[in-house]
Order: structure tokens, then C-alpha cells, then sequence
């Protein structure tokens, strides 16, 4: 089960290597002369940690599910170029062309482009398919798997969906993780969770599930890493991934705030560690950050962990608040990072010519079970 990104084999295309050596002035000209000519036939999405250049030329912004639904429900929409990792443009392929989108427009498919094939998700690659499938294997020698139910974020493969999807789970944004907790224990009394440990762990310990009846599987280790006693007792098993960009806030960032901004408030998200998520003011997704600091009165001082270019933007939109990045060290996406103006007029002008570059397509096997996955999490929220 995967996705693949499909090449035109023999229609010349445009190369990227010119482009690189556009302006900004230019390639924005460009960009814009093939949305004024496609107009609602095409989406550009842009991601929040996206470089505020390609924000702003994106239709629609927000987080990876919020766009692909967006995108799948506008009805003359044939092409989506998404501005985001690899992970969301296959949910975007997947939810574009769900079997009564396709029937709606008489079978035919909406493109979905990712600019930079090279942008994925260091938290998504911690999860393999194979891994998974083996984790699933090794706890079956161990516990019953019929009370197990697997939950994956929603910042994973669709294999991954797709594996959840086949055995009963469903998959959960940062947003609406403890609704899907709650619903997997209405049905098993274990939850896998994964790629990311610790907004399971925040999520978990916010429901009142004690640490000491969860675990962390490594999947580089037997039984990974745990005794079959400990897999027995445990309630909640996390997988051992995380977030490079949330990892690098400290707890130690938190005490030198406050230290130095007496007043300040601490706003993090949940794929934050645990010892930083307890000591914040207030804990959300992308967009509860967002709304947070939208909804604060003037002079509201914050420290917020979360990605540097959505900080960066806040501050830039709110200068009667005094708005801080919780953390010396500059930490950003660096695969989100990686799509620019340059990418984006490329990718945009080789749609426009009929010699699409960076396709992805996810097979159809995979599309399907993914699809249940994420019908179920709609249900829960």
C-alpha cells in the first residue's frame, strides 16, 4: 500500500533550475497569471508554517486536514497544488477523490500536486508501514489485539491511515485527540498510538490515565524495548516518535520567560514534551494557538512553541501584542521550509502546460481504508 508521485514519461516539462534564479517580482507575476486563468478550477493550499511568501499566494490556509477538506468539498476544483509535506497531499488526494466526489463529477479526478517532492515529515518517516505492521504482530504474542485499537495522527503515510482504517482505529488531529481516545476505550481497553508519543502522553495523562499504565514502543528494539509484564499493564502504548521542531522547546525555556517577562503567558502545542505542556499557560493545535492570540486583548504578552514562521506571522499581524518564540535556538520545519515561490510558479506553469510534476496519487486500496479511517474520526468530532 502507498502512494507514488507520477511523471508525464515522455511530454517535455519545465525544469526547475531556471526558476531559481527569478525574483520575487517575477515569479509572483507568473504565479498569479495562472490563477487568474484557472480560477476555481484551481486550489493552492498553504500550510501555516509555510514561508509567508507562498502563504500569500495561497487560496486557503490552515492546518493539513482543515485544507483538505476544504479543497475536497469546492465543487469546481480539477487541481490542487498543495504547499505542505508529503502526508497532506495524499489526504487531499485521498478526500478530493473519495468514490462520491469522483461520482459527482462524473469520474473525473482532481490533480493533487506537492511542489517539492522532497518535503515530508521527520515525525511521519518514524513510522513505517512495515514497523507498524510488525509492532502489530509482536503485541499479538503478547495481549489480544481484538482489544487493542490503533490510532494514528493524522501527521502520518496513508499506509498508515489505511492500516488503522482495516483493523477498527481511526485517525485523530492535535485537536481532536482525546475524542478519539475516548472513542477507541468506548471499544477496547488499549490504544496503539502513533507516530507521535507525546501528544498521545498529553492527551492520555489529560484524561486521567496514570504514566505508569502507558508505555513507548521503540521499534528498533524486541518487543520494543518493553517486558511482556509492562505491554500487559499498559493501557495506551505510544509509538517513539516526535516532532523535531516541538522537541527542541525545554522546560527550562518556560522558567526563563517567566523569569525575564514577569506576566507572560506560555502558549505551546500538544506534540510538545510533557514537562513543557504542564507548565504552559495554554496548550492547543495550530489553530487554538491562532485564535488564542486573535482573541487577546492588547498588550498581552506571549511565549509561544510552536513552528518559527507561524510565530513569526502572528507577530507580524499582531503588534499590540508582544509576542515571543519559546526558545533561544531558531527550530523550524525544514521540509516545510523547503517550498518556495520558485517551486510553486514551476509547479504551477508545468500544471498549466499538461506536464504535471509532482503528482501524488495513492493507490486505490490504500485511498479506501484510509477514507474509513478518517470517516471515523469525522464522527467522533
Amino acid at each position: 500500500m502507498m502512494s507514488t508521485a507520477t511523471e508525464p514519461a515522455s511530454a517535455p516539462r519545465f525544469e526547475l533550475a531556471p526558476y531559481k534564479s527569478l525574483d520575487d517580482a517575477e515569479l509572483i507575476e507568473r504565479v498569479e497569471a495562472i490563477r487568474a486563468r484557472w480560477g476555481q478550477r484551481l486550489l493552492i493550499l498553504g500550510h501555516h508554517y509555510q514561508q509567508s511568501g507562498v502563504i500569500a499566494r495561497s487560496d486557503l490556509r490552515g492546518d493539513s486536514f482543515q485544507l483538505s477538506k476544504l479543497a475536497a468539498s469546492a465543487e469546481h476544483c480539477r487541481a490542487i497544488v498543495f504547499c505542505g509535506v508529503h502526508f497532506m497531499a495524499e489526504t487531499a488526494d485521498i478526500l478530493a477523490n473519495a468514490p462520491e466526489r469522483l461520482e459527482a463529477r462524473g469520474g473525473e479526478r482532481v490533480t493533487v500536486v506537492l511542489p517539492d517532492m522532497a518535503a515530508g515529515c521527520s515525525m511521519a518517516d518514524m513510522a513505517a508501514i512495515e514497523q507498524v505492521e510488525a509492532c502489530w504482530d509482536d503485541l499479538g504474542e503478547v495481549i489480544d489485539t481484538a482489544d487493542l485499537t490503533p490510532v494514528t495522527y493524522v501527521n502520518s503515510a496513508a499506509s498508515l491511515k489505511a492500516f488503522v482504517g482495516e483493523r477498527g482505529g481511526l485517525v485523530c488531529t492535535s485537536s481532536n485527540a482525546a475524542a478519539a481516545l475516548k472513542w477507541s476505550f468506548d471499544r477496547t481497553s488499549r490504544v496503539l498510538f502513533f507516530p507521535d508519543q507525546h501528544l498521545g502522553r498529553n492527551t492520555a495523562k489529560a484524561m486521567g490515565i496514570p504514566l505508569d499504565e502507558m508505555i513507548v514502543w521503540n521499534p528498533y528494539e524486541e518487543l520494543g524495548g518493553n517486558t511482556p509484564e509492562a505491554i500487559e499493564r499498559a493501557r495506551v502504548i505510544l509509538w517513539q516518535g516526535h516532532c523535531s521542531v516541538h522537541q527542541m522547546f525545554r522546560a527550562e525555556h518556560v522558567a526563563q520567560f517567566r523569569e525575564k517577562f514577569p506576566g507572560i503567558q506560555v502558549l505551546v502545542h500538544p506534540e510538545c514534551a510533557m514537562e513543557v505542556v504542564d507548565q504552559a499557560d495554554v496548550v492547543g493545535s495550530t489553530g487554538k494557538i491562532i485564535a488564542a492570540v486573535e482573541a487577546a486583548p492588547p498588550g498581552t504578552k506571549w511565549a509561544i512553541g510552536t513552528e518559527l514562521h507561524l510565530v513569526e506571522r502572528l507577530k507580524e499581524e499582531h503588534p499590540e501584542q508582544e509576542i515571543h518564540f519559546l526558545s533561544p535556538l531558531v527550530c523550524m520545519c525544514a521540509t516545510m521550509y523547503r517550498i518556495d515561490l520558485a517551486h510553486l510558479c514551476w509547479a504551477l506553469e508545468n500544471l498549466d502546460a499538461g506536464t504535471p510534476v509532482g503528482v501524488i496519487r495513492v493507490d486505490e486500496e490504500t485511498a479506501h481504508w484510509s477514507l474509513v479511517a478518517l470517516q471515523r474520526m469525522l464522527e467522533v468530532t
